[in-house]
């Protein structure tokens, strides 16, 4: 039986090898996942043109996904670095990678992760049109922005970001707000001032179905963008974001229609108090597709430890229901990450994403801590670096300060807990002073 889509496959019974790969990833029933398949609660990304892909699978019941961005810009152009900064996003754990590229032969840059990398890949075609058309950008053309999301499916893409919300009736209440930051969003700022300066509605809403039908041919997810996601806690669950989010519900209605998979993108900044209820109402309005946010960075005042301010809010938004956390660098809104900034931003996406698996009761998630914590009961060194999040660093920390005995640390000495409890309990003497 032949199929275009995962999420087609699994409404006609076809368990893919796709499903096949995820399934045994999770430890989940292969039946019960492309039941989430069909119904667009779990997406696959995994473009047929993508052939050196690991699948993952990305919804609120399967374990929490983490995406890393990065990409050439016009002050940072060495594809060499980003090509590194994807090989250790990898090797940290990530599951996806999104290309930002905003300069440069976007396209050599592009095809080479999809050839190479192994995780998801996904793009933001609005970026790459600007650089592709090189000219003014009131001069490109409606069909020119969906002619460039055909290119990317070509060329092998998962997953693309397409900010088709920002209509121009959500852009007029967006003015009419007065929003404290605007409009954030790079692409979602593009495609407003595309608007603006045409007179146009949004090409990627008034095509939409031109869209989905590309996308339904490479088998590419729709990940439906939030231009009016809110770049300050004072915007956060305003009108305009709202609004589009709204609009998005009802173009995942039609994407799932064309069996076509689709992401649903969320906030920004947000204080912690919001977050549980933007979680509800986006799987309300949105049916139950995942949710895919950027944070949220719970304070605005932390510029070098927004890794920090996201992974808090990310914890708390994949607790109740967000599938799949962008990272944030300690670099975000400062300057184009280090390949060391891409590596704490994931580390702390990754441990937000296991304390929401915890919270929310995934199968084996806990397992990990319980071995973690055997290996400290019993003082075992190198099972507790084994185990790590991060090995490489706990093993520096503890070789930069060498305790007396081997069987403490410079924190403690012999009055370590859990040594001397462990010697008690195994009828020997405490030599706590000798």
């Amino acid at each position: 039986m032949e199929y275009s889509t995962q999420m087609e496959a699994a409404r006609k019974g076809i368990v893919t090898p796709q499903m096949e790969a995820v399934a045994a990833y999770e430890n989940i029933d292969k039946e019960e996942l492309r039941q989430l398949v069909a119904k667009g609660q779990v997406a696959i990304p995994a473009n047929k043109n993508h052939t050196s892909l690991k699948p993952y699978g990305i919804g609120s019941m399967l374990k929490t996904k983490i995406n890393v961005n990065l990409g050439t810009s016009r002050d940072c152009m060495d594809m060499d670095v980003e090509m590194a900064k994807v090989q250790e996003a990898v090797k940290m754990g990530a599951e996806s990678i999104m290309d930002l590229s905003s300069f440069g032969d976007t396209k050599v840059f592009r095809r080479k992760l999809v050839k190479e990398c192994s995780a998801i890949i996904g793009t933001v075609p609005i970026y790459d049109a600007v650089v592709y058309y090189h000219k003014a950008l009131k001069a490109i053309k409606p069909h020119e922005w969906i002619d460039v999301v055909r290119m990317h499916a070509e060329d092998g893409v998962d997953f693309m970001t397409i900010h088709c919300g920002i209509n121009r009736a959500t852009a007029e209440k967006f003015k009419k707000t007065k929003r404290h930051t605007n409009i954030v969003s790079r692409g979602g700022s593009i495609i407003f001032a595309w608007m603006e300066l045409t007179g146009n509605e949004n090409p990627f809403y008034e095509f939409y179905d031109e869209v989905l039908d590309i996308c339904r041919e490479y088998d590419v997810t729709m990940s439906l963008g939030d231009a009016c996601r809110p770049g300050s806690i004072a915007d956060a669950s305003d009108i305009s974001q709202i609004s589009e989010l709204v609009t998005l519900g009802e173009l995942t209605q039609r994407a799932w229609e064309k069996d076509v998979q689709v992401i649903i993108e969320g906030p920004g900044h947000m204080p912690l108090d919001q977050i549980r209820a933007n979680m509800e109402i986006q799987k309300h309005i949105c049916k139950g597709a995942p949710f895919y946010v950027l944070g949220p960075l719970v304070t605005d005042v932390a510029p070098g430890y927004d890794h920090i301010t996201s992974a808090i809010g990310g914890a708390i938004a994949a607790t109740y229901g967000a599938a799949f956390l962008c990272y944030v660098t300690p670099a975000e809104h400062l300057r184009l990450p280090s390949v060391e900034d891409v590596k704490e931003g994931i580390i702390a996406s990754r441990i937000a994403a296991h304390a929401a698996d915890i919270a929310k009761g995934i199968k084996g998630a806990s397992d990990w801590d319980y071995e973690m914590s055997e290996a400290r009961r019993k003082l075992d060194w190198e099972k507790q670096f084994e185990l790590a999040i991060d090995p490489e660093k706990a093993r520096s920390y503890r070789a930069s300060s060498k305790p007396e005995n081997e069987d403490t640390c410079t924190m403690c000495g012999k009055m370590c807990a859990v040594r001397n409890i462990n010697k008690i309990l195994n009828g020997e003497d405490v030599d706590i002073m000798d």
